[in-house]
């Protein structure tokens, strides 16, 4: 393939070659994401086959756990895989099953199946989060396939709000998908997914019809589906790119555009600095954001200042960070600073309407 052609005045990337070297040498699990863009498009029927087609080639594999929700299809294919016994635990005068996650590691399969990724524990659980347990299977050398809609993908929190009117609360970082060895996009027209759920394939009838009514609308699907074909494309773009740095590939590289945003205590700072996370990946930029520290926000007590970063840290997200205490009124000129110590093109990441501070002085 032409593509393929080294260039010989083109020398490997050290750093592709670095992390194609601890990805080949670590003894962490490899993981697999069956990504989708609505419920019921077949993510863990497609998971539970795959899981199937390894367990007839001779790979150990166990059921950490699935949710079938009373799909009969998917019960099927349960049925000839070993399920590790969940575990029990007492929340609010009830009993609530969780993965087992002890007792997979000791199980020690080649292969754990481990649904709903974006789930939330139960309280006593080890980790708060589903996505911890599977970082630490993959810790012990277990190889996980898991499934997540769209929709939980951090960045997109605030695109998927505005086109559903529906916040969804249970998100995965976007580092999760970052760090996956293979994602597989499992792709259902909005037309099929709609026929599904109204033969009942979905949800039982009642719930399926408010579905229908509300986050199933065809336009809410079709924009749904757009996303999870962009988001995948991006990291299969990406672990091309690195692949093509590690062999010395010619081909398009990226022109050296940084990306670099400024943030404040404003709630809305929040959904600019996701905006941001995905900008920077569509575009292949590293970004850099910057507080600015003025007198009002020093004068916010510690839990105001934790409340307002909470749910905007920027180095969670893979950002540069930093904070800057500049003389009154000096916030333009500390910005410009910044960017002359990154002499590559920036591009500035402004909301649409900045909020002023009694200082006069841009907001988020």
């Amino acid at each position: 393939m032409a593509s393929q052609r080294r260039d010989p005045d083109q020398r490997p990337s050290p750093e592709a070659l670095l992390e194609a070297a601890r990805r080949e040498d670590s003894p962490a699990g490899k993981l697999k994401i069956f990504v989708g863009a609505a419920p019921g498009v077949g993510k863990t029927y497609e998971m539970l086959s795959s899981a199937h087609a390894r367990l007839k080639a001779g790979i150990d594999v166990v059921i950490g756990f699935v949710e079938t929700h009373g799909r009969v299809e998917t019960e099927a294919l349960v049925r000839g895989l070993e399920v590790v016994p969940r575990k029990r635990i007492s929340y609010k005068d009830q009993i609530v099953e969780e993965m087992d996650l002890d007792a997979v590691i000791a199980r020690r399969p080649k292969l754990a199946i481990v649904d709903e990724l974006a789930h939330t524990n139960a309280d006593g659980s080890r980790h708060p989060k589903r996505y911890l347990d599977v970082e630490e299977l993959l810790a012990h050398g277990i190889d996980v396939y898991t499934a997540v809609n769209v929709q939980h993908i951090e960045s997109l929190n605030d695109v998927v709000a505005q086109i559903t009117h529906v916040r969804v609360r249970e998100t995965v970082p976007d580092s999760i998908l970052d760090r996956a060895d293979a994602i597989e996009l499992i792709d259902l027209t909005p037309d099929d997914l709609i026929q599904r759920l109204k033969e009942g394939k979905v949800y039982v009838p009642k719930q399926a019809e408010r579905a229908l009514e509300h986050y199933f609308s065809p336009g809410n699907l079709t924009a749904l589906r757009e996303l999870a074909l962009r988001r995948t494309a991006e990291r299969v773009d990406e672990q091309l790119l690195t692949h093509m740095q590690a062999n010395a590939i010619a081909g398009p590289w990226a022109a050296g555009e940084r990306i670099l945003v400024c943030v404040s205590e404003d709630p809305r700072a929040t959904g600019l600095v996701r905006y941001t996370k995905r900008l920077a990946d569509r575009v292949h930029a590293p970004w850099t954001a910057v507080t600015i520290e003025t007198r009002r926000n020093l004068q916010l007590s510690d839990k105001q200042r934790r409340y307002a970063a909470a749910g905007r840290d920027p180095r969670r997200r893979g950002a540069d960070y930093t904070g800057r205490r500049p003389p009154h009124r000096r916030r333009p000129r500390q910005l410009r600073a910044g960017q002359q110590r990154h002499p590559d093109h920036h591009r500035q990441v402004r909301p649409l309407a900045p909020v002023r501070d009694r200082q006069g002085l841009g907001g988020a």
